[in-house]
C-alpha cells in the first residue's frame, strides 16, 4: 500500500519489524523511542495499529488470573494488562501522530480479506521474560497456526509472497525490569476464529477494534 502510506508520511511511522519484537535491552528501547520523537519534531506517537488474535473473554480472565499468580510468585512490580487488552500480535502496522486511522483501516481490511485460513487451536504453555522487559506467554508446536496466519497476512498486506521472517508468537502479560526464566504453566488454549485490526490510543490504555475478519469454519 505504498500510495496510501506515502501520503501520510507526516503522521505515519511504519514498523521496522514484523510481528513479535526481537528481545533487546530496556535502555535500547528507550533510546529508540527518543530517536523517534526527535525525528517527529519531538511529538509523541498517539496511535498504534496492529492486527491481532484475541482470547475469548473467559480465557482472558484465566490469563489475568495466571498473570496475577506469576507476578506474586516472581516478585514482579509491573502492572498487568487489563484482561480485555490481552492479544497476540500478528502484524504491527505502525505508530504515528494523528494517524488517518479510518482510511488506513479500510485499505488494510481490503488487503487482509484476501487471506484464506481455517480456524485453529492455539495454546500457550510457558511463561518467560524477554530481554526488553516483556513478561509473556509462549508456546512451541501449539502456536504453529499463529505462525501460518502471520505469514499469510504478511503476504497479503505486502501484496506479494515474501520469504518467512522472524516471528515469535507471544502474549504479553506485563512489563518488568526483572528477568524471569522460562517455566512451564498450565496450558491456556482456545480456538482462533477471527483476526482483529486494533487501534491502540497510546497513553490512554484504550483499544478500539476497527475490523474483524472471520476465518473459515473448518478447523486446522
Amino acid at each position: 500500500m505504498p500510495g496510501l502510506f506515502a501520503s501520510s508520511l507526516e503522521t505515519f511511522r511504519p514498523s521496522l519489524g514484523i510481528g513479535g519484537e526481537r528481545p533487546s535491552e530496556l535502555k535500547t528501547r528507550r533510546l529508540q523511542r527518543r530517536q523517534q520523537q526527535v525525528r517527529q519534531g519531538g511529538r509523541m506517537a498517539t496511535d498504534r495499529l496492529f492486527w491481532a488474535i484475541l482470547p475469548p473473554p473467559e480465557i482472558a480472565e484465566r490469563i489475568a488470573d495466571q498473570a496475577s499468580r506469576l507476578r506474586v510468585a516472581h516478585g514482579l512490580t509491573g502492572k498487568p494488562l487489563r484482561a480485555e487488552h490481552f492479544h497476540v500480535t500478528l502484524f504491527h502496522v505502525g505508530d504515528g501522530d494523528a494517524m488517518p486511522v479510518d482510511r488506513l483501516a479500510d485499505a488494510l481490511a481490503e488487503r487482509a480479506a484476501a487471506v484464506t485460513m481455517p480456524t485453529f487451536r492455539v495454546a500457550f504453555d510457558r511463561a518467560m521474560s524477554f530481554r526488553n522487559g516483556a513478561f509473556v506467554l509462549r508456546g512451541d508446536d501449539s502456536v504453529i497456526g499463529v505462525e501460518i496466519l502471520h505469514q499469510r497476512l504478511t503476504d497479503a498486506l505486502d501484496g506479494l509472497p515474501l520469504p518467512a521472517r522472524r516471528f515469535t508468537p507471544h502474549l504479553t502479560l506485563l512489563r518488568d525490569s526483572r528477568i524471569v526464566p522460562e517455566q512451564a504453566i498450565e496450558p491456556l488454549e482456545w480456538t482462533v476464529r477471527e483476526m482483529v485490526l486494533v487501534h491502540s490510543l497510546l497513553g490512554r490504555t484504550t483499544h478500539r477494534h476497527l475490523v474483524r475478519l472471520s476465518l473459515a469454519s473448518s478447523c486446522l
